[in-house]
């Protein structure tokens, strides 16, 4: 609906289109009253404005050593791209152009170019013979390839882990290239035994657990907390929530103009 311009949005900066006047309901924003409008008229006039369209989006699938990882019972790779997918279908409906770059230490899928009606169908065959492969990503190739398919400012959604030594040996050192161009999310798939394990007690072994656990997610929030100082958006979330996770991220960024 917001997207559609059916609500009043209330953003600022340059990402909002005008879309209409409606009149006011109880709950809507006080400072989207148009009150120039409400004075020739007998009720209150509210401004709706409609997100910009036929922005880019470039989806990243890291497929390196770290997207085999199993949590439960697939590898984090399936739960990206089940979330790229979702949030494609999204930003198409949005009016916005979607492609998909997966690399590893090369380019293992490409979708640029596609239509609206075309898009989704050419994601799902690109990502059917995506496997993780048992390399460690090479950064510096992952973004040069990046920078390439996105020649003007685009959302770039980065499909990575959130672990420590990938994030700070390998993508910090290369991330202001995307970013002094780029809107980047870091899109992160969590395990949900983590969680459970730093909440375990009752024996000796159940309280080293949860502390060894605790220590992985300090260790996952530092990572995190070390991109947001970057600009970026950090979407950190189980396979079950990822996906609706990063839908919320993408409509609050549109809704902010930052696309």
């Amino acid at each position: 609906r917001e997207l559609d311009g059916r609500t009043s949005v209330l953003t600022r900066g340059e990402g909002t289109e005008f879309d209409s006047l409606r009149e006011y309901v109880p709950g809507d924003d006080t400072r989207s009253i148009d009150w120039r409008a409400t004075a020739r008229q007998s009720t209150v006039a509210v401004r709706t404005w409609r997100p910009e369209r036929d922005r880019h989006i470039l989806l990243v699938l890291d497929t390196g050593r770290t997207s085999a990882g199993r949590v439960g019972d697939a590898p984090r790779l399936d739960a990206s791209m089940d979330a790229a997918l979702l949030l494609a279908a999204l930003a198409s409906r949005a009016g916005d152009r979607v492609d998909l770059l997966a690399y590893d230490r090369r380019v293992r899928a490409l979708v640029q170019g596609r239509t609206a009606g075309d898009v989704l169908p050419s994601l799902v065959n690109a990502m059917a013979t995506l496997e993780p492969e048992l390399l460690e990503t090479d950064a510096r190739g992952l973004t040069a390839s990046a920078l390439r398919s996105a020649p003007r400012r685009s959302l770039i959604v980065l499909f990575t882990t959130l672990d420590t030594a990938p994030i700070e040996e390998g993508l910090l050192p290369v991330l202001p290239q995307l970013t002094q161009r780029h809107t980047v999310l870091v899109a992160s798939v969590a395990d949900p035994h983590i969680s459970r394990m730093a909440k375990a007690r009752g024996n000796t072994e159940a309280v080293y657990e949860a502390a060894a656990a605790a220590q992985a997610q300090a260790e996952r929030l530092r990572t995190a907390d070390q991109l947001r100082r970057h600009g970026v958006t950090v979407v950190d979330a189980t396979p079950d929530e990822l996906a609706p996770a990063l839908a919320d991220a993408y409509l609050e960024l549109k809704a902010a103009g930052r696309l």
